[in-house]
Protein backbone atom coordinates (compact mmCIF):
# COMPACT_ATOMS: atom_id res chain seq x y z
CA UNK A 1 0.00 0.00 0.00
CA UNK A 2 1.33 3.34 -1.29
CA UNK A 3 0.55 6.84 -0.16
CA UNK A 4 1.77 9.90 -1.85
CA UNK A 5 0.46 13.37 -2.68
CA UNK A 6 -0.79 14.00 -6.22
CA UNK A 7 1.32 14.92 -8.86
CA UNK A 8 4.47 12.88 -7.66
CA UNK A 9 5.17 10.60 -9.88
CA UNK A 10 2.92 7.26 -8.78
CA UNK A 11 2.21 6.09 -12.07
CA UNK A 12 5.98 5.68 -12.74
CA UNK A 13 6.36 4.46 -9.78
CA UNK A 14 4.66 1.33 -10.30
CA UNK A 15 5.05 0.79 -14.10
CA UNK A 16 8.67 1.37 -14.29
CA UNK A 17 9.29 -1.75 -11.59
CA UNK A 18 6.77 -3.72 -13.43
CA UNK A 19 8.44 -3.18 -17.04
CA UNK A 20 11.88 -4.22 -15.20
CA UNK A 21 10.43 -7.57 -13.84
CA UNK A 22 8.81 -8.38 -17.05
CA UNK A 23 11.55 -7.60 -19.22
CA UNK A 24 13.33 -11.25 -18.18
CA UNK A 25 10.31 -12.70 -19.69
CA UNK A 26 9.68 -10.17 -23.02
CA UNK A 27 9.51 -12.67 -26.05
CA UNK A 28 9.88 -11.11 -29.76
CA UNK A 29 7.19 -14.09 -30.95
CA UNK A 30 4.37 -12.89 -33.33
CA UNK A 31 2.70 -15.97 -31.00
CA UNK A 32 -0.14 -14.66 -29.06
CA UNK A 33 0.82 -17.83 -26.46
CA UNK A 34 4.46 -16.07 -26.32
CA UNK A 35 2.31 -12.98 -24.48
CA UNK A 36 -0.28 -13.54 -21.75
CA UNK A 37 -1.53 -11.13 -19.43
CA UNK A 38 1.18 -11.05 -16.59
CA UNK A 39 0.35 -7.49 -15.17
CA UNK A 40 -3.30 -6.36 -14.45
CA UNK A 41 -3.81 -2.51 -13.93
CA UNK A 42 -7.54 -1.60 -12.86
CA UNK A 43 -8.08 2.18 -12.59
CA UNK A 44 -12.10 3.97 -11.69
CA UNK A 45 -12.28 6.13 -14.41
CA UNK A 46 -11.67 5.70 -18.30
CA UNK A 47 -9.43 8.49 -18.73
CA UNK A 48 -7.39 7.56 -16.45
CA UNK A 49 -7.25 3.95 -17.48
CA UNK A 50 -5.96 5.34 -21.00
CA UNK A 51 -3.59 7.45 -19.27
CA UNK A 52 -1.67 4.94 -17.58
CA UNK A 53 -1.81 2.97 -20.67
CA UNK A 54 -0.12 5.47 -22.45
CA UNK A 55 2.78 5.72 -19.44
CA UNK A 56 3.30 1.98 -20.01
CA UNK A 57 3.83 2.63 -23.92
CA UNK A 58 5.85 5.03 -23.49
CA UNK A 59 8.13 3.38 -20.81
CA UNK A 60 8.27 0.48 -22.23
CA UNK A 61 8.65 1.44 -26.13
CA UNK A 62 12.18 -0.17 -26.20
CA UNK A 63 10.94 -3.37 -24.57
CA UNK A 64 9.38 -6.43 -26.85
CA UNK A 65 6.38 -6.40 -24.37
CA UNK A 66 3.09 -5.34 -25.29
CA UNK A 67 0.57 -3.47 -23.65
CA UNK A 68 -3.25 -2.29 -24.34
CA UNK A 69 -5.85 -0.92 -22.49
CA UNK A 70 -9.79 -2.09 -22.34
CA UNK A 71 -12.53 0.42 -21.05
CA UNK A 72 -16.35 0.48 -21.19
CA UNK A 73 -18.35 3.35 -23.70
CA UNK A 74 -16.74 2.10 -27.20
CA UNK A 75 -17.18 -0.84 -29.50
CA UNK A 76 -15.15 -3.82 -27.74
CA UNK A 77 -14.36 -5.23 -31.27
CA UNK A 78 -11.22 -3.23 -31.56
CA UNK A 79 -9.78 -4.53 -28.06
CA UNK A 80 -10.70 -7.96 -28.75
CA UNK A 81 -8.70 -7.56 -31.40
CA UNK A 82 -5.43 -6.20 -29.11
CA UNK A 83 -6.19 -9.02 -26.63
CA UNK A 84 -6.07 -11.60 -29.31
CA UNK A 85 -2.68 -10.63 -30.52
CA UNK A 86 -1.28 -11.25 -26.88
CA UNK A 87 -0.64 -8.53 -23.97
CA UNK A 88 1.38 -8.42 -21.36
CA UNK A 89 0.47 -5.46 -19.40
CA UNK A 90 -3.73 -5.12 -19.26
CA UNK A 91 -4.90 -1.68 -18.16
CA UNK A 92 -8.73 -2.02 -17.44
CA UNK A 93 -11.62 -0.61 -15.71
CA UNK A 94 -13.22 -3.36 -14.16
CA UNK A 95 -16.67 -3.63 -15.80
CA UNK A 96 -15.07 -4.20 -19.19
CA UNK A 97 -12.92 -5.93 -17.93
CA UNK A 98 -15.27 -8.46 -16.57
CA UNK A 99 -17.32 -8.28 -19.99
CA UNK A 100 -14.19 -9.65 -21.88
CA UNK A 101 -13.93 -12.09 -18.92
CA UNK A 102 -17.35 -13.39 -19.75
CA UNK A 103 -16.83 -13.22 -23.49
CA UNK A 104 -13.67 -15.75 -23.28
CA UNK A 105 -11.66 -12.78 -24.97
CA UNK A 106 -9.13 -12.70 -22.01
CA UNK A 107 -7.41 -15.14 -19.79
CA UNK A 108 -6.06 -13.86 -16.27
CA UNK A 109 -4.64 -17.28 -15.35
CA UNK A 110 -1.09 -15.95 -15.16
CA UNK A 111 -1.19 -12.43 -13.94
CA UNK A 112 1.80 -12.11 -11.21
CA UNK A 113 1.16 -8.39 -10.24
CA UNK A 114 -2.28 -6.42 -9.73
CA UNK A 115 -2.37 -3.04 -9.25
CA UNK A 116 -5.39 -0.88 -7.81
CA UNK A 117 -4.65 2.62 -9.16
CA UNK A 118 -6.56 4.98 -7.23
CA UNK A 119 -6.96 2.31 -4.40
CA UNK A 120 -9.52 4.10 -2.21
CA UNK A 121 -11.93 4.59 -4.91
CA UNK A 122 -11.41 0.98 -6.49
CA UNK A 123 -12.71 -0.57 -2.69
CA UNK A 124 -15.35 1.28 -1.74
CA UNK A 125 -18.71 0.44 -2.17
CA UNK A 126 -19.49 1.14 -5.89
CA UNK A 127 -16.43 -1.29 -6.67
CA UNK A 128 -15.63 -3.58 -4.40
CA UNK A 129 -18.03 -6.30 -5.76
CA UNK A 130 -16.36 -5.84 -8.85
CA UNK A 131 -12.97 -6.50 -7.96
CA UNK A 132 -13.95 -9.30 -5.88
CA UNK A 133 -14.84 -11.07 -8.69
CA UNK A 134 -11.71 -10.19 -10.73
CA UNK A 135 -9.99 -11.03 -8.00
CA UNK A 136 -11.52 -14.71 -7.85
CA UNK A 137 -9.74 -15.03 -11.16
CA UNK A 138 -6.51 -14.43 -10.40
CA UNK A 139 -3.58 -17.06 -9.12
CA UNK A 140 -2.90 -17.31 -5.81
CA UNK A 141 0.56 -16.51 -5.82
CA UNK A 142 0.91 -13.07 -6.94
CA UNK A 143 1.63 -9.44 -5.93
CA UNK A 144 -0.90 -7.03 -5.18
CA UNK A 145 0.01 -3.16 -5.09
CA UNK A 146 -2.39 0.22 -4.17
CA UNK A 147 -1.38 3.51 -5.03
CA UNK A 148 -3.32 6.29 -4.36
CA UNK A 149 -3.30 10.07 -2.77
CA UNK A 150 -5.19 9.14 0.45
CA UNK A 151 -6.11 6.24 2.54
CA UNK A 152 -9.22 6.99 4.92
CA UNK A 153 -8.82 4.35 7.89
CA UNK A 154 -12.27 2.17 6.58
CA UNK A 155 -10.25 1.58 3.36
CA UNK A 156 -6.71 0.76 5.06
CA UNK A 157 -9.09 -1.53 6.95
CA UNK A 158 -10.65 -2.95 4.04
CA UNK A 159 -7.39 -3.19 2.13
CA UNK A 160 -5.83 -5.24 4.49
CA UNK A 161 -8.74 -8.19 4.52
CA UNK A 162 -7.78 -8.53 0.61
CA UNK A 163 -3.76 -8.50 1.38
CA UNK A 164 -1.28 -10.53 2.79
CA UNK A 165 0.82 -9.04 5.53
CA UNK A 166 1.19 -5.81 3.37
CA UNK A 167 3.71 -3.49 3.76
CA UNK A 168 2.95 0.52 3.66
CA UNK A 169 4.76 3.13 2.31
CA UNK A 170 3.86 6.54 2.73
CA UNK A 171 5.14 9.20 1.57
CA UNK A 172 4.88 12.59 3.04
CA UNK A 173 2.20 13.18 5.72
CA UNK A 174 -1.26 11.18 5.08
CA UNK A 175 -3.64 12.49 2.93
CA UNK A 176 -1.61 15.48 2.74
CA UNK A 177 -2.25 17.99 -0.25
CA UNK A 178 0.11 19.00 -2.81
CA UNK A 179 2.91 21.54 -0.93
CA UNK A 180 2.93 23.68 -4.27
CA UNK A 181 -0.54 24.34 -4.46
CA UNK A 182 -1.82 27.82 -2.94
CA UNK A 183 -5.47 27.89 -1.51
CA UNK A 184 -7.93 30.17 -1.25
CA UNK A 185 -11.59 30.51 -0.30
CA UNK A 186 -14.25 32.95 -1.56
CA UNK A 187 -17.33 33.60 0.64
CA UNK A 188 -20.31 33.79 -1.86
CA UNK A 189 -24.01 34.12 -1.52
CA UNK A 190 -25.03 30.78 -3.45
CA UNK A 191 -27.20 32.60 -5.91
CA UNK A 192 -24.00 34.38 -7.01
CA UNK A 193 -21.45 31.79 -7.43
CA UNK A 194 -22.37 31.74 -10.97
CA UNK A 195 -21.80 35.49 -11.46
CA UNK A 196 -18.70 35.58 -9.12
CA UNK A 197 -16.68 32.68 -11.18
CA UNK A 198 -17.77 34.18 -14.46
CA UNK A 199 -16.44 37.72 -12.65
CA UNK A 200 -12.81 35.60 -11.34
CA UNK A 201 -11.91 34.10 -15.08
CA UNK A 202 -12.50 37.52 -17.32
CA UNK A 203 -10.83 39.84 -14.67
CA UNK A 204 -7.87 37.76 -13.87
CA UNK A 205 -7.91 36.77 -17.25
CA UNK A 206 -7.98 32.98 -16.46
CA UNK A 207 -7.19 30.70 -19.52
CA UNK A 208 -7.06 27.19 -18.34
CA UNK A 209 -9.32 26.80 -15.26
CA UNK A 210 -10.97 23.25 -14.14
CA UNK A 211 -14.05 23.76 -12.11
CA UNK A 212 -15.37 21.25 -10.31
CA UNK A 213 -19.40 20.28 -9.84
CA UNK A 214 -21.26 18.40 -7.39
CA UNK A 215 -23.55 16.89 -10.61
CA UNK A 216 -23.79 16.54 -14.60
CA UNK A 217 -26.57 18.33 -14.41
CA UNK A 218 -25.16 21.17 -12.57
CA UNK A 219 -22.13 20.84 -15.11
CA UNK A 220 -23.84 21.00 -18.42
CA UNK A 221 -26.11 24.04 -17.25
CA UNK A 222 -23.17 25.95 -15.65
CA UNK A 223 -21.11 25.45 -19.04
CA UNK A 224 -24.18 26.88 -20.99
CA UNK A 225 -24.19 29.66 -18.32
CA UNK A 226 -20.38 30.45 -19.12
CA UNK A 227 -20.98 30.05 -22.94
CA UNK A 228 -23.47 33.08 -22.63
CA UNK A 229 -20.91 35.08 -20.85
CA UNK A 230 -18.42 34.64 -23.97
CA UNK A 231 -16.32 32.07 -22.36
CA UNK A 232 -15.21 29.16 -23.89
CA UNK A 233 -16.39 26.28 -21.50
CA UNK A 234 -17.35 22.40 -22.16
CA UNK A 235 -18.41 20.17 -19.60
CA UNK A 236 -16.66 16.47 -18.95
CA UNK A 237 -19.16 13.85 -17.15
CA UNK A 238 -20.38 10.32 -17.01
CA UNK A 239 -23.39 10.96 -18.86
CA UNK A 240 -21.15 11.90 -21.84
CA UNK A 241 -20.29 9.06 -24.63
CA UNK A 242 -16.34 8.13 -24.28
CA UNK A 243 -16.02 10.16 -27.67
CA UNK A 244 -17.29 13.25 -26.40
CA UNK A 245 -15.48 13.07 -23.16
CA UNK A 246 -12.45 12.76 -25.26
CA UNK A 247 -13.22 15.38 -27.54
CA UNK A 248 -14.07 17.88 -24.18
CA UNK A 249 -10.82 16.59 -22.87
CA UNK A 250 -8.21 17.15 -25.69
CA UNK A 251 -10.03 20.39 -26.59
CA UNK A 252 -8.82 21.68 -23.26
CA UNK A 253 -5.50 20.51 -22.87
CA UNK A 254 -4.82 22.00 -26.32
CA UNK A 255 -6.31 25.55 -25.31
CA UNK A 256 -9.27 25.02 -27.74
CA UNK A 257 -11.78 25.35 -24.47
CA UNK A 258 -10.70 27.69 -21.70
CA UNK A 259 -12.95 26.19 -18.77
CA UNK A 260 -13.56 22.42 -18.54
CA UNK A 261 -16.12 21.77 -16.18
CA UNK A 262 -16.62 18.48 -14.46
CA UNK A 263 -17.37 16.14 -11.71
CA UNK A 264 -15.42 13.85 -10.36
CA UNK A 265 -14.84 11.44 -12.95
CA UNK A 266 -11.84 14.01 -13.78
CA UNK A 267 -10.81 14.02 -10.24
CA UNK A 268 -9.00 10.97 -9.96
CA UNK A 269 -5.21 10.75 -11.50
CA UNK A 270 -5.68 13.16 -14.28
CA UNK A 271 -2.37 14.44 -15.67
CA UNK A 272 -3.07 18.14 -17.48
CA UNK A 273 0.44 19.69 -17.85
CA UNK A 274 0.62 22.99 -16.60
CA UNK A 275 -2.91 23.47 -15.67
CA UNK A 276 -2.41 26.90 -13.37
CA UNK A 277 -6.03 26.85 -11.44
CA UNK A 278 -8.53 24.77 -10.13
CA UNK A 279 -11.99 26.14 -8.80
CA UNK A 280 -14.62 24.05 -6.54
CA UNK A 281 -17.69 25.46 -7.65
CA UNK A 282 -19.62 23.13 -5.55
CA UNK A 283 -17.68 21.84 -2.72
CA UNK A 284 -17.07 18.37 -2.51
CA UNK A 285 -19.08 15.26 -0.56
CA UNK A 286 -16.07 14.18 0.87
CA UNK A 287 -13.08 16.09 2.08
CA UNK A 288 -10.72 13.53 0.85
CA UNK A 289 -11.93 14.51 -2.90
CA UNK A 290 -10.90 17.86 -2.07
CA UNK A 291 -7.16 16.93 -2.22
CA UNK A 292 -7.77 14.87 -5.59
CA UNK A 293 -9.43 17.97 -7.05
CA UNK A 294 -6.64 20.24 -6.43
CA UNK A 295 -4.23 17.84 -7.16
CA UNK A 296 -4.71 18.39 -10.82
CA UNK A 297 -2.81 21.46 -10.17
CA UNK A 298 0.55 21.99 -8.79
CA UNK A 299 1.95 18.95 -10.04
CA UNK A 300 5.47 17.62 -11.30
CA UNK A 301 7.42 20.41 -9.33
CA UNK A 302 4.76 22.92 -10.98
CA UNK A 303 2.60 25.63 -8.83
CA UNK A 304 -0.88 26.19 -8.60
CA UNK A 305 -3.89 27.48 -7.08
CA UNK A 306 -7.03 25.77 -5.85
CA UNK A 307 -10.28 28.56 -5.82
CA UNK A 308 -13.57 27.38 -3.59
CA UNK A 309 -16.50 29.43 -4.11
CA UNK A 310 -18.12 28.70 -0.31
CA UNK A 311 -21.98 29.32 0.41
CA UNK A 312 -22.72 29.56 4.09
CA UNK A 313 -24.16 25.96 3.85
CA UNK A 314 -20.52 25.02 3.07
CA UNK A 315 -19.83 25.65 5.88
CA UNK A 316 -19.25 21.94 7.67
CA UNK A 317 -17.67 21.14 4.39
CA UNK A 318 -14.79 23.78 4.88
CA UNK A 319 -13.72 23.21 7.92
CA UNK A 320 -13.48 18.82 7.57
CA UNK A 321 -11.06 19.61 4.67
CA UNK A 322 -9.53 22.46 6.76
CA UNK A 323 -8.79 19.19 9.67
CA UNK A 324 -8.06 16.88 7.01
CA UNK A 325 -4.87 19.03 4.99
CA UNK A 326 -3.96 20.54 9.05
CA UNK A 327 -4.03 23.65 7.41
CA UNK A 328 -6.29 26.78 7.64
CA UNK A 329 -7.60 28.22 4.36
CA UNK A 330 -7.34 31.62 3.70
CA UNK A 331 -10.86 33.65 3.27
CA UNK A 332 -10.69 37.00 0.40
CA UNK A 333 -13.91 38.50 0.49
CA UNK A 334 -14.91 39.70 -3.35
CA UNK A 335 -16.94 42.87 -3.04
CA UNK A 336 -20.23 42.86 -4.77
CA UNK A 337 -20.42 38.95 -4.40
CA UNK A 338 -20.28 38.50 -0.15
CA UNK A 339 -23.08 36.85 1.35
CA UNK A 340 -25.35 38.22 3.88
CA UNK A 341 -23.92 40.20 6.96
CA UNK A 342 -25.13 37.56 9.52
CA UNK A 343 -22.98 35.03 7.78
CA UNK A 344 -19.61 36.86 6.34
CA UNK A 345 -17.91 36.91 10.22
CA UNK A 346 -18.79 33.28 10.25
CA UNK A 347 -17.35 32.02 6.83
CA UNK A 348 -14.31 34.68 7.68
CA UNK A 349 -14.27 32.57 11.05
CA UNK A 350 -14.56 29.40 9.69
CA UNK A 351 -16.69 28.43 12.98
CA UNK A 352 -19.92 27.17 13.08
CA UNK A 353 -22.56 30.29 13.86
CA UNK A 354 -23.04 29.80 17.99
CA UNK A 355 -23.99 31.98 20.69
CA UNK A 356 -20.94 32.86 23.22
CA UNK A 357 -20.10 30.74 25.62
CA UNK A 358 -20.39 30.72 29.05
CA UNK A 359 -19.33 29.71 32.47
CA UNK A 360 -21.40 26.71 34.55
CA UNK A 361 -22.72 29.56 36.84
CA UNK A 362 -24.10 32.03 34.53
CA UNK A 363 -25.37 29.09 32.14
CA UNK A 364 -27.74 28.08 34.82
CA UNK A 365 -28.82 31.04 35.76
CA UNK A 366 -29.89 31.96 32.05
CA UNK A 367 -31.90 28.81 32.06
CA UNK A 368 -33.68 29.32 35.68
CA UNK A 369 -34.40 33.08 33.88
CA UNK A 370 -35.86 31.75 30.65
CA UNK A 371 -38.25 28.93 32.80
CA UNK A 372 -40.97 30.82 32.38
CA UNK A 373 -43.37 27.76 33.21
CA UNK A 374 -43.25 27.20 37.31
CA UNK A 375 -42.89 23.25 36.22
CA UNK A 376 -39.51 23.35 35.00
CA UNK A 377 -38.07 25.24 38.62
CA UNK A 378 -41.04 23.69 40.58
CA UNK A 379 -39.22 21.27 43.61
CA UNK A 380 -40.19 17.58 43.50
CA UNK A 381 -42.72 16.40 45.60
CA UNK A 382 -43.31 12.96 46.62
CA UNK A 383 -47.09 11.22 45.02
CA UNK A 384 -47.56 10.54 48.87
CA UNK A 385 -47.75 14.27 49.81
CA UNK A 386 -50.83 14.91 47.56
CA UNK A 387 -54.96 13.96 48.64
CA UNK A 388 -55.80 10.83 47.45
CA UNK A 389 -58.00 11.25 44.46
CA UNK A 390 -61.21 9.04 45.81
CA UNK A 391 -62.90 9.63 41.76
CA UNK A 392 -60.27 7.42 40.50
CA UNK A 393 -61.48 4.11 42.40
CA UNK A 394 -65.53 4.87 41.10
CA UNK A 395 -65.02 4.22 37.73
CA UNK A 396 -64.02 0.10 38.47
CA UNK A 397 -67.73 -0.56 39.39
CA UNK A 398 -68.68 1.00 36.47
CA UNK A 399 -66.36 -1.08 34.18
CA UNK A 400 -67.44 -4.59 35.87
CA UNK A 401 -71.18 -3.79 35.67
CA UNK A 402 -70.23 -3.05 31.97
CA UNK A 403 -68.24 -5.91 31.58
CA UNK A 404 -70.90 -8.03 32.99
CA UNK A 405 -73.67 -7.87 29.88
CA UNK A 406 -70.83 -8.66 27.12
CA UNK A 407 -69.43 -11.45 29.12
CA UNK A 408 -73.01 -13.17 29.79
CA UNK A 409 -74.36 -12.55 26.00
CA UNK A 410 -71.08 -14.52 25.08
CA UNK A 411 -71.73 -17.46 27.51
CA UNK A 412 -75.92 -16.88 25.71
CA UNK A 413 -77.32 -13.96 26.88
CA UNK A 414 -78.97 -12.60 30.12
CA UNK A 415 -82.12 -13.55 31.85
CA UNK A 416 -84.69 -11.24 32.01
CA UNK A 417 -86.34 -10.68 35.42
Amino acid sequence: MAGAQTGTGKTAAFALPILQRLAPQASSSASPARHPVRALVLTPTRELAIQVAQSFAEYGKNLPLRSTVVYGGVDMNAQIAQLRKGVEVLVATPGRLLDHVQNKTVMLNQVSVLVLDEGDRMLDMGFLPDIKRIIALLPAQRQNLLFSATFPDEIRTLAKTLLRNPAELQIAARNAAAELVTHVLHPVAREKKRELLAYLIQTRELRQVLVFTGTRIGANRLAHQLRRDHIHADAIHGDKSQAERLVALEGFKSGKTNVLVATDVASRGLDIEGLPQVINFDMPHSPEDYIHRIGRTGRAGLTGEAISLVAPEDLESIAAIERLIRKRIERVLVPGFQPSAGTVATLMGGQPSRPPRRDAKNTAESRTVRAVDPIFSKPYEPAASSPPAPAAQKPEPAQSKRKQPQVAALLGGLKRA
